[in-house]
């Protein structure tokens, strides 16, 4: 994409209107409350402010109390049987519930949904409604079959479904934040995961709409947005009839430059996507984050072949070394699975191994859980005991807090330009935010606001957060530091 594209783009974008919500209040029709409780991954929280706004077009206003709700969603997530256990749980809650509220409708979303589609109907008597990922826009009608007496089910996924028409409702939003999912699905089958059979082959939105949603989320007073995707990296979008393309490089360019003053962060990358080009966007721009979750899952090679994750524990440090030679500083993260099908303990070790040589910020850790009908279900055996997959989870734990408290220590006496997101929840005296590289930040509140840029110089730290002093606020936003 040439520069002039680019400009076009943003033209396009800072033309368009910003979208209101329907007053709901307003109409003769009886108000509608809808009760949404999200489980799992960020897309699955920004896929709720998605039914959100397709249910408010059908007079449904949102609400926090579940008893005064009509409608009631749980937007599941099912990457482990433990997620899935919750979710269960919460349904024999809801279950009471409804008994106090006959006419209550309960419905489950998102990927348990796609998974079990018809059979929740049968295991779960609570359950209402079964949509899956790139059946939302069928809910209203879904609503008004189960109104009807009937119970229904639509778990169709689409190779076109972006949603990329719809204002999403940001619900518990602090006013500062927020997500834009840029693509939908994965293509990439991992032998572990259950994400390509819940939601879909992969494809990329319009870059249009994203860049018409960034400048909205602009003109509404938010200061960062976070570009959503299974795997960012392989986003890729082609203009019909037209040469014009776009990649991730090039849309995170374009996203950074509607507003100096807006964040940009993005998740997820898989390192066999990663290129040096991304990076150098990152290097060149102060509004995109130096933050990247870059999950490894395993240290060994041999777990990765098996994995089906199509890179080596070499291709992986070679990334870290490159994230680390173009943006010096970069907040990294990952995912860590342990007790993966035949998993020794010299695979254990590598993955330490590779810990200690990536020197992560934070990670997520699990254990690993098979879930049915992926590949590692059907071709490999789950034959670490629990013992040992709990032995060597505590492991990992225990090596990443070492390595997280290392990292905040680096930074002491430090300054880094902090976003304000809101008030500490130990002290109504202190506020909290993150810097670029996604750590969080706590300083005493003085005169400051949510919403602020404020440079903090770090003083003191945990294993999870940064302690620090505001040395100057930073609004209008100081120039980049980057190099």
């Amino acid at each position: 994409m040439s520069h002039e594209e680019e400009r076009k783009l943003l033209d396009e974008a800072r033309q368009g209107e910003v979208l209101e919500m329907p007053n709901n209040e307003s109409t003769d029709k009886k108000v509608k409350k809808v009760y949404l409780e999200s489980y799992g991954c960020q897309m699955n929280f920004a896929d709720s402010e998605i039914v959100a706004s397709i249910l408010a077009k059908d007079g449904y206003i949102t609400t926090k109390n579940i008893d005064e709700s009509d409608v009631v969603f749980l937007n599941t997530c099912a990457i482990r049987d433990n997620a899935e256990q919750k979710i269960r749980n919460r349904l024999r809650d809801f279950q009471k519930i409804k008994k106090r509220n006959p006419g209550m409708i309960v419905g489950m979303l998102g990927c348990m949904a796609e998974r079990l589609k018809h059979n929740v109907l049968e295991e779960e008597k609570s359950v209402d409604l079964v949509v899956g990922p790139d059946a939302y826009r069928d809910l209203p009608n879904l609503i008004k079959e189960v109104e009807g007496g009937h119970k229904s089910v639509n778990v169709l996924l689409s190779r076109e479904e972006t949603y990329a028409d719809i204002n999403p409702v940001r619900l518990d939003s602090n006013g500062v934040s927020a997500f834009i999912s840029i693509m939908r699905g994965c293509d990439n089958m991992c032998s572990f995961c259950v994400v390509p059979f819940t939601r879909g082959r992969e494809r990329s939105r319009d870059p249009h709409s994203i860049i018409k949603e960034a400048q909205e989320l602009v003109n509404n007073g938010y200061k960062e947005v976070t570009l959503l995707g299974q795997n960012v990296d392989s986003y890729k979008w082609t203009e019909e009839d037209s040469e014009e393309k776009v990649n991730f490089s090039q849309l995170l360019k374009i996203v950074a430059a509607i507003d100096s003053s807006l964040r940009v962060r993005f998740s997820t990358s898989h390192p066999k996507d990663m290129t040096d080009d991304v990076l150098y966007a990152m290097a060149e721009h102060h509004n995109i984050c130096d933050y990247i979750h870059l999950p490894v899952q395993s240290g060994s090679s041999r777990l990765l072949d098996l994995m089906n994750r199509g890179y080596t524990r070499e291709w992986y440090q070679e990334r870290i070394d490159s994230i680390r030679r173009i943006i010096p500083g970069c907040g990294i993260s990952t995912d860590i699975i342990t007790g993966f099908c035949s998993e020794s303990d010299e695979d254990h070790q590598e993955t330490l191994e590779v810990m200690r040589y990536s020197g992560y910020d934070f990670a997520y850790m699990f254990k690993y859980s098979e879930r049915p009908n992926t590949a590692a279900a059907k071709k490999l055996t789950d034959d670490v005991p629990e013992a040992v997959k709990q032995k060597r989870l505590e492991d990992v734990i225990k090596m990443q807090h070492d390595l997280s408290f290392e990292s905040n220590k680096i930074d002491l006496g430090k300054t880094f330009e902090v976003l304000i997101e809101g008030t500490s929840k130990r002290s109504a005296e202190k506020l909290y935010g993150r810097s670029s590289q996604s750590k969080v930040v706590v300083f005493p509140k003085g005169d400051h606001q949510k919403g602020d840029y404020v440079h903090v110089k770090i003083t003191d730290c945990t294993s999870g957060t940064l302690i620090g002093e505001v040395v100057h606020p930073s609004t209008p936003r100081l120039q980049s530091t980057k190099k």
